[in-house]
């Protein structure tokens, strides 16, 4: 069985929605999935220990050229998610996904073209999309 188009997903959750059909409903469920998603990860660090984070400064500098400041980006975490913990948050994830899919429902709004969007904006604008 092949993965769903973005749209195909989309049609699916609509068909899906019954309870959650005001929007301040959607929005609500969308943060609290999101919450949830967060609260599944810190878990992992502090329940289960398959992960642990490790945070420090950066140690980028002015002068830095962009590829030296990749390689010394870090992720602060050591270790892998244990097969317990990636199904939850990948269940948490599909949630989230799941009311995003919703919200964008509600608006109007294809969620393949915010993929599409987002995409040719970090095309465009690289390592300086997110700054």
């Amino acid at each position: 069985m092949s993965a769903p188009t973005l749209q195909e997903f989309q049609d699916q959750v609509s068909e899906l929605l019954l309870r959650h059909r005001s929007l301040l409903d959607v929005l609500t469920k969308y943060s609290q999935s999101n919450a949830s998603v967060n609260r599944a990860v810190a878990k992992s660090i502090t329940e289960c220990g398959c992960i642990e984070l490790n945070a420090r400064p950066q140690g980028f500098s002015e002068e830095m050229e962009l590829d030296q400041a990749k390689q010394q980006s870090k992720s602060h975490m050591k270790g892998t998610l244990c097969e317990n913990c990636l199904d939850i948050v990948r269940s948490e994830l599909g949630k989230n996904v799941f009311y995003m899919s919703a919200l964008c429902n509600l608006l109007d709004i294809r969620l393949e073209d915010v993929v599409a969007r987002e995409s040719d904006k970090c095309s465009t604008l690289g390592l300086f999309n997110m700054t």
